[in-house]
């Protein structure tokens, strides 16, 4: 996450110093003066202290260095997560949805286009949409979590560099079906929270918006699963929240504030059918409408099985599950099990065609994009 001061890194402090003479300035009073700052913020900048984050971009800009490259970033000093062993390791989830980057496969066309809206000023929104069980939520979590993850946690050649400079972004995944998001107050406090910024008192929409115009700086992607359950459940996610969200996003941010969101239909036709009508809906230019994987993509997931099937095997699982993601996962998960068991029949085929059953829409007709 990006820092609310930033500093020059101590091996550009040189280069920095030098600046203003090769810009023209003869003096730093004169650069201070030029850029209407105070002699001892550009002192400050100058000399590798901390200044505010704005102050420190305007500078840099002003001295055509790039911010990005000369600011001092912080060494990891957290701990990575826990990993589970080898042992305990689940290759396949058939319950919860993916978290872990390593776990999730395919979606590559989508996670472009995604990206792709993230990556320039200003973010564009997007709408996600899909049937039940059809891994929404999962690839709100691989968003999130994909350019973050050391390398050593992702499968060999998996792609995480999907953002130029993913470390100014900060990332909110806000889970409707969550009581605690369902209030107004508690989802914007949960917000402000997040971006470590002032929880004003009351937190409401006014105060809200005052404090994330005045200090939202930096890229900000909220994720909102479950949309149509804060349209259908939430009387205090109104028309008016809504349309603030939109305001901000729109007005007030100068273009760093997205939103993505998932919903089994378009964000509109969902508003619309629970008796909202905030232009917040209509911000939504990019629609990603998930279906099942491509088959490379599918045949790839079942390849990372710790044993390995026949081809009989994985033409049988990927004809029966017509390469939806959840029924990949059980059905791998089955004949892994066997495979384990030392099972030398077809039994594990019945039992995974009766853990399917239970999602038999996801092979109705597939969603009309």
């Amino acid at each position: 996450m990006m820092a609310r001061s930033l500093q020059v890194a101590p091996e550009y402090i040189k280069k920095v110093k030098s600046a203003p003479q090769l810009n023209g300035y003869p003096s730093q009073q004169s650069l201070a003066t030029d850029i209407g700052f105070s002699l001892s913020t550009v002192k400050s900048f100058l000399s590798g202290k901390t200044v505010d984050y704005l102050n420190f971009v305007e500078l840099s800009k002003k001295l055509g260095l790039e911010w990005q490259n000369i600011a001092y970033k912080e060494p990891e000093t957290q701990p990575n997560k826990p990993q589970p062993t080898d042992g305990e390791a689940s290759p396949f989830i058939t319950g919860a949805p993916i978290t872990q980057p390593r776990y999730f496969f395919g979606r590559e066309k989508e996670l472009k286009r995604l990206f792709n809206l993230l990556k320039r000023h200003p973010l564009q929104n997007a709408a996600i949409i899909g049937k039940k069980r059809s891994g929404k939520t999962s690839l709100l979590h691989y968003l999130k979590n994909i350019t973050t993850t050391p390398v050593e946690q992702l499968r060999p050649e998996q792609k995480s560099d999907w953002l130029p400079h993913r470390e100014n972004y900060y990332w909110i995944f806000v889970d409707l079906q969550d009581a605690r998001m369902q209030s107004r107050e508690g989802l914007l406090k949960y917000i402000l929270e997040s971006l470590k910024m002032q929880v004003p008192t009351p937190c409401d929409l006014d105060r809200f918006m005052d404090v994330i115009s005045d200090n939202l700086h930096f890229p900000t992607v909220i994720l909102l699963d479950e949309i149509g359950v804060g349209l259908q459940r939430c009387p205090e996610l109104d028309d008016g929240f809504w349309e603030c969200l939109r305001s901000l996003a729109t007005n007030h941010t100068d273009g760093n504030l997205a939103f993505v969101l998932t919903t089994p239909e378009s964000p509109i036709e969902m508003a619309r059918n629970t008796g909202h009508s905030s232009p917040f809906f209509n911000i939504f230019g990019y629609t990603a409408y998930l279906g099942a994987l491509t088959q490379p993509e599918a045949r790839e997931f079942i390849a990372s099985s710790p044993i390995a099937f026949t081809e009989e095997d994985v033409e049988w699982i990927l004809t029966q599950s017509c390469c939806w993601p959840l029924l990949l996962q059980i059905l791998c998960t089955e004949r892994l099990f066997s495979l384990e068991q030392r099972e030398n029949n077809d039994n594990w085929r019945e039992e995974g065609l009766q853990q399917m059953k239970k999602y038999a829409h996801l092979l109705d007709s597939e969603l009309a994009e």
